[in-house]
């Protein structure tokens, strides 16, 4: 299982909002996350909007990331997300992932 660790950019003034509609995901895009192998996933968000995300998958972040562009639920969530996070060239949040390389883990 690899470890995947990454970076976003949530806008200052959308903060509130973005916390709010993880507090209600969508169940089918859980359901697209577990079948296309993103697990014990999570999000931490700090004050100033820099977002850091972790889950664990079979994949490297490149395939997982596909086979989750290949689901519908995905496409309508990652445009309802868009305008949440700082995208310089309006990317969907998915394909603005910096993968973080990890240094150090500890079982």
């Amino acid at each position: 299982m690899k470890r995947v660790g990454f970076v976003l950019k949530v806008k200052q003034d959308k903060i509130e909002e973005y916390k709010e509609h993880h507090r209600h995901v969508w169940p089918e895009m859980l359901d697209a996350l577990r079948a296309t192998g993103w697990h014990n996933y999570s999000l931490f968000l700090r004050d100033d909007g820099l977002l850091f995300g972790y889950f664990e998958t079979p994949h490297d972040l490149a395939t997982a990331a596909a086979k989750m562009a290949e689901t519908e639920v995905n496409t309508r969530w990652q445009q309802f997300m868009a305008p949440y996070f700082e995208s310089p060239d309006n990317a969907r949040p998915d394909q603005m992932l910096v993968e973080l390389e990890e240094v150090f883990h500890l079982d």
